[in-house]
Order: structure tokens, then sequence, then C-alpha cells
């Protein structure tokens, strides 16, 4: 054994082709903490306008963890200077999501700054670090954009109120368009889809580490709130139910594209793009487990009584969207959409009229029914018609 393939075998740091490093896994701790601060936020501005915020800054940790996992998969994290980057976008991470309760109050500025450090300080670092001029370039024209999406963070950071959520969701949505093109620059191109050079098991395995964060999370919520509140026997029940919500998703997701993704990926002809479409689905059903977070404070909290609008949003909304990412799913690995999600969303919808009727625990124990049937669908339907993956052609 060479002396250099020694120190590869040795060094828990350096990931093989397929799968994250442990200093990856560690970096992903951090976003516990942050989904966790995002659910808690959501429950106590359980409005319109709290939904817009919380959505805004789910996408912009969920940017700094999508750019954080591709560089982790295109650098040499076995490089020194390459960890302290990784450390030094966790610690401002942690910060940022220690602002999240006061994200658009006293802390704005403070949030402001810290999101564009974390992005500025990166392509700034990757510009000292790297060599290779490709490299050096993608780093270039990141930078730039992340300098005009600034405008609107560091804004709406001193205007505040509704001017902060509107130049915000501005400048997010001019980052991920910015992604999505390439980060185009005049005079120095943008990035092709080759430069996305992710594994299949090692692109699924991230999503993956991804939804299972916000499956913890959800799980914490549920623990949590049932520690917060005084044992009753509608609470007990209340927890069992939000409980089996979180089991459901998590069961419907895995079974069974979310293990053949990985094989969607590698069949594919441009496994760029569909992983591209497969960050997107799992941002969806991000969102929807989030919602199972919340679901949990509320339910658990106070089962009986009146089941406000934007409660019943919540409660249904969450396994509504998980449903609607997880059907995008199936296409991007199938090619085709799941009959039994489309009903699910069906049977969602058609429970929303009565819920003003009905107290909250109620109203989960619908949304788990319908992901029950849901799941049973899947397992039937799985056991009679085995698939493999078989993404659509690209266009």
């Amino acid at each position: 054994m060479t002396a250099e393939s020694d120190a590869r075998s040795t060094d828990p740091d350096r990931k093989s082709p397929a799968h994250p490093a442990l200093l990856e896994l560690f970096f992903d701790l951090v976003y516990v903490f942050a989904l966790i601060s995002l659910a808690e936020k959501l429950a106590t501005e359980l409005t319109w306008s709290g939904v817009a915020q919380t959505l805004v800054l789910l996408l912009a940790f969920t940017f700094i963890w999508a750019l954080t996992a591709w560089a982790g998969d295109t650098l040499d994290q076995a490089r020194s200077a390459l960890r302290v980057k990784f450390i030094g976008t966790m610690a401002g991470s942690l910060l940022l999501a220690a602002t999240v309760p006061d994200a658009y109050g006293s802390r704005g500025l403070l949030f402001a700054i810290t999101y564009l450090a974390i992005h500025l300080g990166s392509s700034f670092y990757f510009l000292l670090v790297l060599r290779e001029p490709s490299q050096r370039g993608r780093s270039s024209r990141i930078l730039l954009w992340e300098a005009i999406a600034g405008i609107g963070w560091i804004g709406g950071a001193l205007l505040g109120d509704t001017a902060r959520l509107v130049l915000w969701a501005v400048a997010v949505g001019i980052e991920y368009a910015a992604a999505a093109l390439g980060w185009p620059v005049p005079g120095l191109g943008r990035s092709h889809s080759e430069e996305w050079r992710l594994t299949g098991e090692r692109l699924s395995e991230r999503y993956r580490q991804f939804v299972i964060i916000a499956f913890g999370v959800s799980i914490f919520a549920v623990a949590e709130a049932f520690s917060e509140s005084a044992y009753t026997a509608a609470r007990v029940w209340a927890l069992v139910v939000v409980f089996l919500i979180v089991v459901l998703m998590w069961r419907i997701y895995i079974y069974r594209a979310g293990e053949l993704l990985t094989d969607a990926i590698a069949k594919s002809t441009r496994p760029s793009l569909l992983g591209q479409s497969a960050a997107v689905t799992h941002l969806i059903m991000v969102a929807g487990i989030g919602g199972a977070a919340v679901t949990s404070k509320l339910v658990v909290d106070r089962p009986f009584g009146e089941t406000p609008p934007s409660w019943a949003a919540v409660i249904l909304g969450g396994p509504a969207l998980f449903l609607l990412g997880r059907g995008v799913l199936d296409y991007t690995v199938f090619g085709r959409v799941s009959r039994s999600r489309l009903a699910g969303l069906v049977l969602l919808g058609g429970v929303a009229p009565a819920t003003y009727l009905l107290p909250p625990l109620v109203v989960a124990l619908l949304a788990m029914i319908v992901l029950a049937l849901v799941a049973v669908a899947n397992l039937l339907s799985t056991r009679l018609h085995p698939r493999t993956a078989a993404p659509p052609a690209p266009r």
C-alpha cells in the first residue's frame, strides 16, 4: 500500500465517490437546529404573512445547504483549507438559525449580514484556495450574483416590515434563478451541467439525509410538545396521531422511489438535470414534513376546540405538500405519477371544507387516515406491479 492510499484509508473526512464524508454529516447537524427554529417560528406566527416569512427563510437555508453539498462533491475535503471553509459555513449557519425567531424584527440586519457573509465569504475563500480555472470562474460568477442579491437582503433588513419580506423574497428568487441558469455572466460564461458531477448514489444519499433531518425535527417536535403539556388522555391520543403522521410520511417517501432514485440518476442520459429536478421535489417534501412538525405543536397543545383556518391549512397542507413533492419524485424515477398520490390530494382537499366543524385532533386523524390509505395503496401496487427506475427522457 502506498503512502497516499494509506492516508486515504485512515482519513475520516475523505469520502468515497459514492458516500458523503463525515464532515458533511457533522455539518448537517446545524440544520436540525435550523429546521426546529423555522417550525417554532411558524407555530407561533401562524398567519399568511408568517407562512410567507418562514418559506423565504427555508429557501435561504436550503440554498446554503445545497451549495455546500455541491462543493462537498466537487472539491477534495481532505484538504485542510477546505475543511476550514466547511466549519466556517457551519458556524455561520448556526448563528443564522439563532436569529430566525426575530429575523423579521430587530435581528433582521444580523440575519442578512450573516447570510451574505456565508455566501460571499465562501466565494472569496474558493478564489483564494482553488487553482483550477473552471472552479475559480464559477466562484467569481457566484460571487457576482450573490452581490446582486445582497442588495435585496440588506435593503430589506434596513426597511423592515412588509418591504423586508418582499425584498428578501426577490433576493432569494434571484439566487435560485441564477443557480438554475448556471450563474451566467457576460464574458465569463456560465456553469454547464457537466460541472455537477454528483454520482447517482451519492446524490440520492444526500437528499435522503436532508429528508431524514426533517423527519428528525418532526419527531423532536412531537416529543417536545407533549413534554410541555399536561399529560391527559386527549394529548396522549394527539401524540399517537401526529407521530403516526410522521411515520407514514417516512414510509411513503422511502417506498419505493426513494430507494430507486440512485438507479434513475445512473440510467439517465442527463443525470445533472434529473438531480436538479430531484432537489426541487425534496425541498417540497421537506416543507411538508415541516408542516407535520408544526402540526405536532398545535394538536398536542390543544387537541379539542375550534380549528382555525390557519390551523387546518397546516394540518392538511403539510401532508398535501408532501404528497405533491412525492408525486413529482415518482415522475422523476418512474416516468409516471402514482394514482395514490393524486387520490390522497383529492381526499385532503375534500376534508378541508369540513374542518371548521371539527376539533384539531380529528382533523389530524383524518390526515393520518389519508396517508395510511396512500401507504397501503403503495404497498399493494408495488407487490402487484413491481417497477424499475425509468425516468422520462429529457427534452
